[in-house]
C-alpha cells in the first residue's frame, strides 16, 4: 500500500500517525528555539518539548524499539501506548503541558501545543469511529518490524 492509498483509507489513525511525526519535528524545533529565551520557566518547558519529541519518535516508529538499545521499562511504557485512545491521551497530556508554557510568556512552544492537540484529536476521532489502529508501512508498521529480526 502506497502512502497515497494509506491516506485514501480515511482512517484517522493514519492521519494521527503522520500528525504525530509533524508534532515530533515541531516539538524538537520549537524546543530548541525556546531554550535561547533564557527564561528559566520556558527552558523547563523547552526541555519537556524536546523529550516529548524523542518519545513521539519511539511511539510512532515502532521499528526503532527493535533497533535502538533502550531499557525494558521504556519499551514496556511505549508499548502501552498502542491503542487510539491511549495515544490520544498521551498526545493530549503533552499538548496540555505545552499550553501551560504560556504562563511563562508567549513563545513558539504554542505551535507544538497546537500540533499535539490536532494529533490527539485525530486519534480520538479514530477511536470514536471504531477504527482500528493501523500503522503506516512507511513508518515501520504492518510487518516491517518483523522483517528486521
Amino acid at each position: 500500500m502506497t502512502l497515497k492509498e494509506e491516506f485514501q483509507t480515511r482512517n484517522f489513525s493514519i492521519y494521527g500517525q503522520w500528525f504525530g511525526i509533524l508534532s515530533m519535528i515541531i516539538c524538537l524545533a520549537t524546543g530548541i528555539s525556546a531554550i535561547f529565551t533564557f527564561r528559566p520557566l520556558i527552558i523547563i518547558f523547552a526541555v519537556i518539548a524536546i523529550c516529548s519529541a524523542f518519545l513521539i519518535l519511539f511511539i510512532e516508529v515502532p521499528l526503532l524499539l527493535r533497533i535502538c538499545p533502550t531499557s525494558g521499562k521504556f519499551d514496556d511504557f511505549v508499548r502501552k501506548i498502542s491503542t487510539n485512545y491511549m495515544r490520544a491521551a498521551a498526545y493530549g497530556a503533552m499538548s496540555l503541558i505545552q499550553f501551560f508554557s504560556n504562563f511563562g510568556g508567549p513563545t513558539s512552544l504554542i505551535a507544538a501545543a497546537v500540533f499535539l492537540l490536532i494529533t490527539s484529536l485525530c486519534y480520538v476521532l479514530a477511536g470514536l469511529k471504531g477504527q482500528d489502529f493501523i500503522g503506516s508501512k512507511t513508518l515501520g508498521g504492518a510487518g516491517v518490524a518483523q522483517m528486521i529480526v
